[in-house]
């Protein structure tokens, strides 16, 4: 089972969707006055779309960092898989397959180190990419929920998006977190949105730096709950997008 105690006695330092963006990185870890003493975690899609991904890349290793996979990762890892074992019909995008080429056996470790989720049992928190479905084991959650999920339907089942002109097609889906209760408290990503996602036990940090919005953090001193939502912006730090690295296709 995925699971991880905090190594070091300093903070807890959970990271949202870099994306490549190293420069970010860098500037939101000086921001929070990260230090070797602290714990750092990522919550997934590392490299794709964004400037430097090698970059981030050098700074995990670097740093001893742990992270849970987003999609964009399992992509890359499905096709380096099929790769080793001589599966010439997998396929990856253009852009992808341009940074899979560039990956040396040391950044694929890290990759392949990226679990499906982490509890932090000190902070009674548990890291995930994308989401959950209420009242499933973890060893029973779908993998489309942990790694592309936005929102559940009426029936709790995952669903990553709700149609090509937005939530009016869909009004029996709602986001994950507002039917999610907890415990643990769950910090998330994957669902980009320009403000933080404060449900009384869901926190989405993913704040779309690579589309040119910020990159945020929690930050948790050593055994700190998460707090409650009009409390808890005292406990994250964002930085802005020095570009935006990457535009959406039009639906």
């Amino acid at each position: 089972m995925p699971k991880s105690e905090q190594t070091k006695k300093g903070r807890t330092i959970v990271v949202g969707d870099v994306h490549g963006c190293r420069d970010e990185l860098e500037r939101l870890l000086e921001l929070v006055r990260y230090d070797e003493c602290d714990n750092l975690f990522f919550l997934g899609d590392l490299l794709s779309r964004g400037p430097d991904p090698l970059g981030v890349l050098a700074i995990m290793r670097r740093s001893g960092a742990r992270g849970v996979r987003g999609n964009h990762d399992d992509d890359l890892l499905k096709w380096h898989a099929a790769q080793n074992a001589g599966d010439e019909s997998a396929r990856l995008g253009k852009a992808k397959r341009k940074l899979a080429e560039q990956l040396e056996p040391p950044d694929w470790a890290v990759l392949e180190s990226l679990e499906l989720w982490i509890d932090l049992t000190d902070h009674e928190l548990r890291l995930v990419h994308a989401g959950v479905v209420p009242g499933l084991p973890m060893e029973a959650q779908p993998l489309e929920a942990l790694l592309s999920m936005r929102y559940l339907g009426p029936h709790n089942e995952p669903i990553e998006k709700i149609g090509v002109h937005g939530e009016a097609e869909r009004d029996d889906a709602v986001l994950w977190g507002r039917r999610y209760t907890g415990p643990p408290h769950i910090v998330f990503g994957h669902n980009a949105q320009r403000e933080p996602q404060l449900y009384p036990w869901a926190t989405g940090i993913d704040t779309g730096v690579v589309y040119g919005e910020r990159l945020t953090a929690m930050v948790l001193e050593s055994g700190q709950r998460v707090p409650a939502p009009d409390a808890r912006r005292e406990v994250l730090f964002a930085v802005p997008a020095k570009d935006r690295y990457y535009i959406p296709p039009a639906r």
